[in-house]
This record gives structure tokens, C-alpha cells and sequence, in this order.
């Protein structure tokens, strides 16, 4: 109910009361606040010494602030949360029921139980949503770090154990639904990515309002291998046998010795290997038994680089590769009886001298009680919100009010990305241009990698004037050939770069990795460090650098490289904080926040200077909020392993249910194994089938781009023209401009209703549970189910089809009832697509480049068995003119027991709107399957369409 007069002066009453009476009881007491209620706890014998800060920013948001006695008053300042959100009224009903208080609005209630100050929170009907565990002296445990006082904070929520747990940024351990007991680690780092927001399919969210490295979900601090009993080779208790061998030749053992623990994670760790073996020349055996004191789900964590692979009874349980360099992760969930003793077989081949190779472990959960936490390294209280709605999109839309809108991309954006590691003259760069265009495959976007600058001159946006002698001439080029450009740039600064001495001058950078002396593996190799993004100045500084040296020259979009950051791979945590400087803090406190800053000084130095070209900004990490500064992200140096590449489906889904839609990743995947570099003809045709995969999948994302190290990513440089996987990729580059109009319109729906285009299953069927379980298949969009193929030889995929729906495949038409898995069938060029019923899907003309020609014929795929709906969006394509209401929308509604399309008026205008349109529309049915491989094969029905209404009877 709506706040009203005599319910605040009867509060008022009330409150005087239980001032007087429970402070002579040792009873919290309370007292109504701009909006809400502020309760502090002193003296009272069944909670901690605290104050409690309850306050609704909308009527479905409500923030939780707890302070420890000795704590700082709570402030709104947040890197966050937008401005024009702090001061908002909100009406809300206060009252107090027994030993409960009782706060609500339209949308949402909040129970406090005055005893112990835990927070219940419930839905507009009164259904239970999520609710606090009680805190405890683990709640606040005081630290501090670089003369920063702070608590450690922890909460825990008590959750069910069949709602579905989803967002929290990107993580490649494969999972979808984390209501399983795992552990996240909210950590930026190349390939993580930490947004501290999750949704859940009880239909509420929870953002963690805190900047520092933070642990979800199971809170518990990982075991080392030796908490289990461990059994050597020959029976000895107390180890695994390790036997180092001659990769080569594995009869020549180089050393055997007992080892306990495996924790060679960073640098630092190197020197614990065994003294004179050189890992480059080695492979290493860890054999023996090993046994739990506990029973139950075990989950094993290792981090690696090499190649590994993990036995257990027998059982290949792994079988991975990553780069020395850049150590990669994953799970193994375990059965395990306690002290029943299991074979553990790991085989692993490092690479290169330096190497990395941990193995731990977290134990089964405790007591059958369904808890989902969070623990931070630093903070000044307990910070969270809590967001109801009526579906997810909903509770996403409350996010992104707090938080801030998604724009939407340009429309170039939407086509195809082709990119290198890296193009290294201009020369080389212009020739991959001329060869898309010559060869006619479609593209729009075109992108030059790092180290297009002299050697030493890191940080300086030049480009090498011996490599690239006319980059003003070659951006001119490009244009007129009508590809974009989008370049790296690093927020990384070279000692010796020739900006140097004016960011050193004015204290712009984070000086203490030039004096620790590390160099990066440039060249000779130069000592660097990054800037600060916390300090407006240097933000502003290093924009007007770019301004003046490529945005100047037409550079169309920024790639913000190792913006974790990244200022040194492979040292530890520690020796991370010690080198992250913020002007404003501790690094500690400050943490995951360095992405977030470096898009926003890029967004608003971009914006004030251009309202006619929108910022686009792709970057390797991402933080909450960072969506309303125009930036997508990838998942990083992922290897181009088929592991990795199932990986990256649940990484872009959880991104995505992070309310931050924008997401791709490297098509082919980054990291390259050597057999690549000269394959033999089977290895060769691996490479083939994986690329092929992999561009299938990357087609039905927001952002399509091709990326790696050598080989060459190109289409061309995959496959001749006459193989498969050319004729693959390039039918899906092909699709990926026929869906233009669907992919533009579902981009528009998220900036203007909050939507999400990539999107888990558990969004569109959240009373199916049987899609909670299911990580590798999303809808892409309302209309098209996707099911990437992630086996080397598959050709048949097990497809589930969700409830309630009857789904069409998407090339044929052949229609399946929903509730059930299928083998679906999935020819080398073809990914499994499904499209439920009652979907209209725009599937427009083939096009070179996303402005060819304008879309005045479009093709109405309208599938039979409900009514549907779709909403056809159009603008200019660039600038910011739809903010201000410059565009036009034509709805499409269709009627299946009528079978009647009726096409709305539309609404709108905006410079250069088609005005007048043929429509192709095709019924598709059971009694009349058609796919998009076989319209040719029947007859549409067209007509005219000039804006006005107009219904149109399918037969």
C-alpha cells in the first residue's frame, strides 16, 4: 500500500515508544529515514553491535547497509550506481508486527527481526524471495592495508534448492546455474571477469555493493591437496609420488619425490620445483591414492598451463591445454565416501620454464541448509540491493535503472569482425581488406591489434611511421571501402614512451612497477606501468591523446586491452595490489574497479567532442555499471581447445544474466597449440572443424568477431574455398546480415525495455527446471534457439526442447513438440537452431556490408501454434539521435487462430526512414515446414507497406 499520513504519525508514536521501552530491555530501537528505517543495535544479547540501514531507491529496490559499532556512517557515494538515482522519493508503509518490522511498496517487502536485525525480503503477493542468515562476529573482522581501515565483510543468504542462481560476470568453469554449491571468485583477471550481481528464477536479484575481491557462493576457503589422506605410489602414507621424466623419453626420469601439496601458482612459486629440472624438457606424473575425510560432493580446482590430464579410478576425468603464459582453470565435481581411498592419476606437460600447476579442493557443504554467500576483502559496512520483478528481464531492468542503460551499438556493430593478432603493417592490413572485398565475403568492422607503435613507445597512440607510413591514408581507405576500424589501445605506459614524462610529472600512473623494475616481454623489454583511471585529470589526459592522435584520424572504435589491469601477468594477488595505486584508496578496497573507470573517461571524452558517432568500446574486463559507458567484452586469451570453446557458452550466458548484454569472444579462441602452426593433415582438419564450429556459434552473439594468434584467422586463411568449413563460415557470416534487422531490433529492446539478447534458458522457461541443469544451449533473442556443436567428428547434438512451446528447425521447418530431448541432426555446416512457435522472424536480403542498401524487402517468417509478436526497430544507425526519440518502430502481431498478420502503424521518424517497403511473409506449420534453406522452394505472400495499417490472411 501507498505511504499515508496517518500511518507516519502512528510510526511516529510508536517509535517514541519503543524508545523508551526496549532501550531498558537491551532491544534495538529504530527510526524512520528519508527512505526507510534506520535500526541500531547496542548492548542487545541476541545480535551483533550494529547499525542497520534500510532504504528503497525504487519501489522493487531496496539497499541493506549493516555497520559495525566502530564503523563509519554510510555515505551514497558509489562508483556504481548513477547519480540521478541517490535523491529519488519512494512510498513506502512502516510498521511493526510483533517482533518483526515490516516495510513495504507495490513491488516489494522487507521483514527485519527485530531480535537478531536478519532481513527477509518478499514479493509484491507476499511469496518468500531470499533471506539473510544471521550475522556473526564473521561478519565484520577488521584489517586494513596502505593505511586503509576496513572490514572484511561477509553475508550469507538463505536461498531454496530448486530456484536457479545465474549472472556474477564471466568465469570459465563451465556453469550456468551456480545454486550448486560452487565457489566464484570475483576476481578481474585475463579471461574472469567480476560483476557482483546475480538473478535468480525466484524472480529476485542481488547486487553486492562492494569494489574489492570477493568470493560468492560457497564462502569456504579452499583445502590444499594434503587435507585429503594421501597414499604414495608404493602404499607410503602422506604424499603423491611425483615422477619428472624426459618428455622425449620418458625412461630417462630426471627426479622422483614426494609432494603433498601442488601450488605453483605465480611466479613467486617457481623456485619450488625440483632444483636442476628444466620443465621445458619434462613431463611429470603425480600417482597415488588419496582420501577424504568427508562424504559427499567434492569439487577439485585446478589452475594449469600445459597440457594436463586427470584420472581417477581409472577414469579420464580432463584433458587440457593452455599456454605457459597465461594459466587457465576448471572444476571437478567428486563423489567421494570418507576415508574411502580413490586412485589419482595426473598426467601434465608443462611448457616452457615457467609453468604453472595447482591443485586444491572445498569440501561438501555443511547440513542440508541451501546458503549462498558473499566475503569481501574490504569494506565499511555489509552493502547490497535486492531487486523483485515480475520475470528476470524484469529484475535486470531494476539493475540497469540503478545502474544505467545499455545503449545501443552501432548498426555496423551487427556485422562481422575480422581481427589478427596482429596485422603488422599497413600493408598487410590493407591487403586483408581488399582480399574480403574481392572475395565478396561480408564484413563491416576490420581491427588493428597492439604494437602498431615504435617498439619503445608503448602508451603513445602513434603509430610506427616504418610499418604504417600513411594511417591517415590507410583509415580513408578503409572507409571507402566501407569497413570500420577499431584499435587497440592499452591504458599501459612505456618508461621510455615520449608521454611518459607528462604523466610521471603530474602523478597520473601507478609508479611502483617502474621501481620494482619488472619488464615486459617486449623487445629488449621495457619497465612499464598503467595509468591512474581514478583521477579525472589523467582520464582526461589520456583521452585527449587519443582524440588527437587517432580519433582525429577516424579511428570508428576502442579495444581497451588488459584493462583488468593486467599490469604484470602471473604475479601474485598480492604483488597485484601492491602495484594498483588508486589515487583514491587502497587497491584492496578498489580492486575490480579499474575497467569500469577506464571506460568512462573514454565515453565521456568521446561524447563531449562527437553526439554524431557512437562510442564503442570493447574491453577484457568489465565491473558493474559499465554498461552505460558503450562497452561490450570478450573472454579474453581463451585457448583454441574444444574445451575451452564449450566454456565459453555458460561464461556468455552468466555475462549476460549480469545485466551487462554486450559479449563476444574470440572466434577460434586465442591461445594456439603448436601442432597448428604445421599441422599434419589430421591435425589440419581439426583446426578446420574447430573454426568452423566456433564462427557458428559466434553468428547468434551480439558481437561476431573473428580473433587469435597465428595461424591467420581469416576465412580465407582457414580452408580453400571448395572445403566445408569455408562454406560454413561463410554461410553464417552470410546469415548474420539476413538476421540484421532481427539482431538491430533485439538491441533496441534492450536499451529501451532492459532486455536481454543472449539469453539462458531459465530466462523464457523459468518453470522448466530441467533447463537449469542445461549449459550449452540459450535463446538468441526471442526466436532462436541455439546449440553450439563443441565435439571434434560430432554430427548429431542432444537438443533439449523446453515446455510449452512447439519448436521449428530453423533450416527445414520440421516441427518437434517441446518438453523433451532430441538428436538433432548436425551436419560439419550446419549448428542446430530451433524456433518456437508463435515467433516472427525478419530474415532480410544478403548484404556485403550492413548500410549496402537500405532493408525496403524484408521476409516474414511467422511460425504457427500461438499468437506472437515482433517489433521491427529502426534509426540512423549511429549517433545518439535515438535518445532523444529519433527512430521508428512497426509492430507485428499475429493472430494463430486466425492465422492473421496484422502489421501496425508505424510510429516514429527519424532522417533518412524507409518509407515505403515490400513485405515477404510465409506461414510456416506442421502441415507446412520451410526453413531458411529451402524458401526457394515456395511461393510468399507479398504486399506493400507505406506505415499505414494493414492484416494479411496466411494460408
Amino acid at each position: 500500500m501507498f505511504f499515508r499520513k496517518e500511518i507516519f504519525f502512528g510510526a511516529v508514536l510508536m517509535l517514541w515508544i519503543v524508545v523508551s521501552t526496549y532501550a531498558q530491555q537491551g532491544v534495538p530501537t529504530y527510526q524512520k529515514t528519508h527512505n526507510g528505517v534506520k535500526l541500531t543495535y547496542r548492548n542487545v544479547p541476541t545480535a551483533l553491535d550494529q547499525e542497520l540501514y534500510i532504504d528503497f531507491y525504487t519501489e522493487q529496490v531496496v539497499r541493506i547497509r549493516v555497520v559495525p559499532e566502530d564503523g563509519k556512517k554510510p555515505t551514497n557515494e558509489s562508483l556504481i550506481l548513477k547519480d540521478t538515482v541517490l535523491d529519488q522519493r519512494v512510498d513506502f508503509s512502516f510498521s511493526q508486527q510483533g517482533d518483526s518490522l515490516m516495510l513495504q511498496t507495490t513491488r516489494l517487502s522487507v521483514k527485519v527481526f527485530l531480535p537478531s536485525g536478519t532481513v527477509h525480503f518478499f514479493d509484491s503477493d507476499g511469496k518468500s524471495l531470499v533471506k539473510e542468515c544471521p550475522r556473526d562476529a564473521r561478519s565484520f573482522q577488521k584489517n586494513a592495508y596502505d593505511g586503509d581501515r576496513f572490514y572484511q565483510v561477509d553475508q550469507t543468504f538463505q536461498i531454496s534448492p530448486d530456484e536457479g542462481i545465474y549472472g556474477l560476470g564471466q568465469h570459465q568453469n563451465g556453469v550456468m546455474n551456480y545454486n550448486t554449491g560452487r565457489r566464484i571468485s570475483l576476481l578481474q583477471y585475463n579471461t574472469e571477469i567480476a560483476v557482483p550481481f546475480l538473478v535468480s528464477t525466484k524472480n529476485y536479484g542481488i547486487l553486492w555493493h562492494n569494489y574489492s575481491i570477493t568470493t560468492a557462493g560457497d564462502t569456504r576457503p579452499l583445502l590444499p591437496l594434503n587435507a585429503f589422506r594421501l597414499y604414495s605410489n608404493d602404499g607410503q602414507q602422506g604424499w603423491l609420488t611425483a615422477r619428472y621424466v624426459n618428455k622425449e623419453n620418458e625412461s630417462e626420469v630426471y627426479q622422483v619425490r614426494p609432494e603433498s601439496v601442488i601450488d605453483y601458482n605465480y611466479l613467486s612459486d617457481q623456485h619450488k620445483y625440483p632444483h636442476g629440472v628444466q620443465l621445458s624438457k619434462s613431463k611429470v606424473y603425480y600417482d597415488g591414492e588419496i582420501a577424504s575425510p568427508y562424504s559427499g560432493l567434492h569439487y577439485l580446482h585446478f589452475k594449469y598451463s600445459g597440457y594436463i590430464k586427470v584420472w581417477l579410478d581409472g577414469k579420464l576425468l580432463q584433458d587440457r591445454w593452455r599456454e605457459a603464459w597465461n594459466a587457465g582453470t576448471f572444476e571437478l565435481p567428486v563423489e567421494l565416501k570418507a576415508d574411502e581411498r580413490h586412485r589419482l592419476r595426473i598426467e601434465w606437460i608443462p611448457v616452457g620454464n615457467e609453468s604453472y600447476f595447482t591443485l586444491n579442493w572445498q569440501r561438501p557443504k555443511d547440513g542440508p541448509e541451501q546458503v549462498f554467500g558473499f566475503s569481501s576483502e574490504a569494506g565499511d559496512a555489509v552493502d547490497y540491493f535486492v531487486f523483485s520483478g515480475e520475470n528476470i528481464d524484469d529484475v535486470i531492468s531494476g539493475y540497469r535503472q540503478l545502474t544505467g542503460k545499455a545503449g545501443i551499438m552501432p548498426l555496423w556493430s551487427f556485422g562481422y569482425w575480422q581481427s589478427r593478432e596482429r596485422y603488422k603493417t599497413q600493408t598487410e592490413l590493407e591487403h586483408v581488406a581488399e582480399t574480403f572485398r574481392r572475395r565478396r565475403i561480408p564484413i563491416d568492422n576490420i581491427v588493428q591489434d597492439w604494437s602498431y607503435w615504435a617498439e619503445h613507445d608503448w602508451g603513445s597512440h602513434e603509430f610506427d611511421a616504418k610499418r604504417f607510413p600513411d594511417p591517415d591514408g590507410m583509415i580513408k581507405k578503409l572507409h571507402q571501402q566501407h569497413f570500420k576500424l577499431m584499435i587497440s589501445v592499452w591504458p599501459k605506459i612505456n618508461e621510455q614512451s615520449s608521454v611518459f614524462p607528462e604523466f610521471n610529472a603530474n602523478n597520473w600512473l601507478f609508479m611502483r612497477n617502474i621501481y620494482d623494475g619488472r619488464k615486459d616481454w617486449i623487445g629488449q623489454g621495457y619497465t612499464s606501468t598503467f595509468y591512474d583511471v581514478y583521477n579525472a585529470d589523467a582520464r582526461q589526459a589520456f583521452w585527449k591523446h587519443m582524440h588527437a592522435k587517432l580519433f582525429t584520424k577516424g579511428v570508428d572504435a576502442w579495444w581497451m586491452d588488459a584493462s583488468e589491469p593486467d599490469i604484470h601477468s602471473n604475479i601474485s594477488v598480492d604483488e597485484r595490489k601492491s602495484v594498483l595505486q588508486p589515487s583514491v584508496g587502497s587497491s584492496v578496497r578498489y580492486y575490480n574497479t579499474f575497467p569500469l573507470l577506464n571506460a568512462k573517461g573514454i565515453y565521456e571524452g568521446q561524447r563531449e567532442i562527437d553526439e554524431n558517432k557512437r562510442v564503442f568500446i570493447l574491453t577484457r574486463s568489465f565491473f558493474a555499471g559499465q554498461q552505460r559507458y558503450g562497452a561490450a567484452a570478450w573472454s579474453g586469451d581463451i585457448a583454441s581447445t574444444w574445451a575451452d570453446f564449450k566454456d565459453q557458452i555458460a561464461a556468455g550466458v552468466n555475462f549476460s544474466m549480469s545485466g551487462t548484454p554486450y559479449w563476444t569472444m574470440d572466434a577460434g579462441g586465442f591461445l594456439v597449440q603448436k601442432k597448428y602452426y604445421e599441422p599434419n593433415v589430421s591435425d589440419l582438419e581439426e583446426w578446420r572443424e574447430l573454426n568452423a564450429r566456433w564462427y557458428q556459434y559466434g553468428a547468434f552473439l551480439p558481437l561476431f568477431r573473428a580473433h587469435g594468434q597465428f595461424p591467420a584467422r581469416e576465412p580465407f586463411a582457414i580452408a580453400p574455398e571448395d572445403h566445408a568449413a569455408y562454406t560454413s563460415m561463410l554461410y553464417y557470416i552470410d546469415l548474420r546480415y539476413r538476421l540484421l534487422s532481427y539482431n538491430y531490433s533485439i538491441a533496441a529492446r534492450t536499451y529501451f525495455d532492459d532486455y536481454s539478447m543472449i539469453r539462458g534458458l531459465a530466462m523464457d522457461f523459468p518453470t522448466d527446471t530441467a533447463v537449469y541443469a542445461i549449459n550449452d544451449q540459450y535463446m538468441w533473442g526471442p526466436s532462436l534457439l541455439v546449440n553450439p556443436v563443441t565435439k571434434m567428428g560430432q554430427r548429431v547434438r542432444r537438443v533439449y526442447l523446453p515446455k510449452g512451446k512447439d519448436w521449428y528447425d530453423f533450416y527445414s521447418g520440421t516441427r518437434y513438440s517441446g518438453g523433451h530431448f532430441i538428436e538433432a541432426e548436425a551436419p560439419y555446416e550446419r549448428v542446430p537452431v530451433f524456433v518456437p512457435s508463435g515467433s516472427i522472424l525478419p530474415w532480410g536480403q544478403p548484404l556485403q556490408y550492413t548500410t549496402e542498401k537500405p532493408q525496403d524487402e524484408l521476409t516474414l517468417l511467422v511460425y504457427e501454434g500461438e499468437d506472437g509478436e515482433f517489433t521491427l526497430y529502426e534509426d540512423a544507425g549511429d549517433g545518439y539521435a535515438y535518445e532523444k526519440g529519433a527512430y521508428s518502430t512497426i509492430t507485428f502481431r499475429y493472430n494463430d487462430k486466425q492465422r492473421m498478420l496484422t502489421v501496425e502503424g508505424r510510429q516514429g521518424t527519424f532522417e533518412g526512414m524507409i518509407q515505403k517497403r515490400r513485405f515477404h511473409v510465409f506461414l510456416i506449420g506442421k502441415t507446412a515446414p520451410l526453413g531458411v534453406d529451402v524458401l526457394h522452394q515456395k511461393k510468399p505472400i507479398k504486399c506493400t507497406y507505406e506505415g499505414r495499417p494493414m492484416t494479411i490472411k496466411l494460408n
